[in-house]
């Protein structure tokens, strides 16, 4: 092989290993917990414990996954999909004490974009909370802005609300995809964080 040969070889062959790991999402398992109990890591760990729900949840969805609907009146997967995408950019806009818009401005348009984003969402959202005290996290407010008027929330409702709202939604992911045929990965161990 000659020596153009080779570093072409190279280069390639970092920029593939380079492009895979841009590929890898957040949360395929959940971090080691913190050192301490402080306020800011609780609230990141529950992120980090919906984020690897919601990355299995998620993984390997199928067209026939993302199609069904429980009933009539029921959302679709697709659907909880895009309204968990939108408690997640909540919770990461509350991490930067950004206003949340309503309606929704920038949806993604397709699955992929979703969970991509959702996921970088949570992951954003739990590396700003780590290691803050409740000093540092109390003036973190959830503010909703809709036609020009602003509504702010305390951050304690983020926690019964968006973060909990988001599990919630994520088990029912799980639950229409065992119902599909097509259930999350064995060895998926939520009380670990690790998957087999």
């Amino acid at each position: 092989m000659n020596k153009i040969s080779l570093n072409l070889f190279l280069f390639f062959f970092i920029i593939s290993g380079y492009m895979q790991s841009q590929d890898q999402l957040p949360f395929k398992s959940i971090p080691e917990y913190p050192d301490n109990y402080k306020s800011g890591n609780i609230i990141q760990r529950m992120i980090q414990g919906l984020g690897y729900r919601y990355y299995w949840a998620t993984e390997g969805l199928t067209d026939k996954d993302l199609k069904y609907r429980p009933s009539n009146k029921a959302m679709s997967t697709y659907e909880t999909l895009e309204h968990i995408y939108g408690l997640a950019e909540t919770i990461n806009n509350t991490s930067l004490k950004k206003v949340n818009y309503r309606p929704y401005r920038d949806t993604p348009e397709n699955f992929k974009s979703i969970r991509r984003e959702t996921l970088n969402h949570l992951q954003l959202a739990a590396n700003r909370f780590s290691d803050l005290s409740f000093d540092e996290i109390s003036d973190n407010k959830i503010i909703f802005e809709t036609n020009d008027i602003k509504t702010v929330f305390p951050l304690w409702n983020l926690i019964n609300g968006q973060i909990s709202d988001a599990i919630y939604h994520t088990g029912q992911i799980v639950s229409f995809r065992r119902t599909t045929g097509n259930p999350i990965k064995k060895g998926v161990n939520v009380f670990i964080g690790k998957t087999k």
